[in-house]
């Protein structure tokens, strides 16, 4: 099976932006729903991506309750407060002309990640509700949780199914990787991988280049978060390419 048709623009990195009154996009949504996630009670931020007078003083509600300097910029210390990464796919990117819509979903998503400790980000727990396991927390295995959720929003339906390897008898199979082709892929000789949160060794995500020695994918629970990530061949297995 090749893993060839590989993209170059798929993997591009940035520093993520400080956000802060007046900014507006998709890192914003992203920051609300963090935010009411992590704060209690809830502030129950709506979500649509505007930096108003809300979701400044919610910043400053975490800013004081984790003990950093209140300012109500979300810069590396919150951002770290909140589970999200200090770099990530860059929240500019968009998929090359002519890719699958659901890509774009997919990157929108680019940063969310588990929020350690007792609290769960709620993003994460709307992932597992297009699943029949519902899982109501950000520690359960959710990487087929993501790919339901993006496939979904995108118009397609999903599998239903919070385990990795029910993609593999979803759509139609493909022969070769091709940009946002859905992908399961498999740890060699392991049950488990620490990397994906597994605990069958199966994971799955969307495809974004590839070479002989390794397929990269853009996928949820990569290090506990949504992201670009690299799997070299000598370590996993590719079960299958998915289309709709």
């Amino acid at each position: 099976m090749s893993i060839l048709n590989a993209d170059p623009q798929a993997g591009s990195k940035s520093i993520v932006r400080n956000l802060k009154k007046g900014h507006r996009g998709v890192d914003v949504k992203h920051l609300q729903l963090l935010l009411d996630a992590a704060l209690r009670p809830r502030v129950r931020l709506p979500a649509d991506g505007v930096f108003g007078d809300a979701t400044h003083s919610a910043v400053l509600l975490l800013q004081q309750l984790k003990q950093l300097h209140p300012d109500g910029i979300v810069g590396p210390q919150t951002r770290s407060a909140l589970g999200i990464s200090s770099v990530r796919g860059s929240a500019h990117q968009r998929p090359p002309t002519g890719s699958p819509n659901w890509m774009k979903v997919a990157i929108d998503e680019l940063g969310v990640s588990e929020i350690q400790g007792a609290r769960h980000n709620q993003r994460i727990v709307d992932y597992h509700q297009t699943t029949t396991l519902r899982a109501q927390t950000d520690e359960v295995p959710w990487c087929s949780s993501f790919v339901n959720w993006v496939m979904i929003q995108a118009g397609f339906p999903g599998t239903n199914n919070a385990l990795a390897k029910s993609w593999l008898n979803w759509g139609s199979k493909l022969e070769q990787g091709r940009y946002g082709a859905i992908t399961v892929i498999k740890r060699i000789g392991k049950t488990s991988d620490a990397a994906t949160g597994s605990g069958t060794g199966y994971h799955v995500g969307f495809y974004a280049s590839g070479t002989t020695s390794s397929v990269q994918l853009l996928g949820g629970n990569q290090g506990d978060q949504v992201k670009y990530s690299n799997f070299p061949m000598s370590k996993y297995s590719i079960e299958g390419f998915r289309w709709p």
